[in-house]
């Protein structure tokens, strides 16, 4: 994939993501059990779709994957960032394959965004709350989406080069 390419899909998902945090920050009340309306204070998009409800919800989030180590902050901050730098070097210098380009700028814009959220903010903030079935799902924004995505591809990588290999065999194969 051209670089160029990498950069407006990373410069997109980031602006979106910084724009809908800023929006959320702005407009939308702190979630809370208490609040009265639809669920816990949130906007809701969609209600009893197949079973699946989702809304825009304001919630803080000041640790990790669904509030882990919060009460550790600057140490995730730290490695955060170090995490960041590692990753970014690793892909404008040593990535030899051109397949991870996408998956490795997808993960690393994703962590940007979120580390931008602690020197904005002070904490990440999450938006997007699906239940599915009656059961809330962990609510999450767009670069937890978009890192998400690109760790799916990564891992999904090997299989889909064995798929398409296996694809080519059965083209060159005689028929019976």
């Amino acid at each position: 994939m051209r670089s160029w390419v990498l950069i407006l899909i990373a410069c997109t998902m980031f602006g979106l993501d910084i724009g809908l945090k800023a929006f959320t920050h702005e407009h939308i009340p702190v979630m809370s059990a208490f609040f009265p309306a639809f669920p816990y204070g949130g906007i809701g998009v969609f209600h009893d779709w197949l079973g699946i409800d989702f809304s825009l919800n304001h919630v803080i989030n000041h640790g990790a994957a669904w509030g882990a180590f919060s009460k550790y902050r600057e140490i995730l901050l730290g490695l955060r960032i170090a995490m960041i730098i590692g990753m970014a070097l690793y892909l404008i210098f040593y990535n030899k394959k051109g397949e991870h380009k996408l998956p490795l700028s997808l993960i690393l814009t994703g962590a940007c965004a979120n580390v931008l959220d602690y020197f904005l903010y002070g904490h990440v903030v999450d938006m997007f709350h699906f239940n599915f079935w009656g059961y809330s799902f962990a609510i999450f924004n767009i670069a937890d989406a978009t890192i998400f995505c690109g760790v799916c591809l990564l891992l999904l990588h090997p299989w889909l080069v064995k798929s398409k290999a296996g694809m080519q065999v059965l083209k060159k194969s005689p028929r019976l």
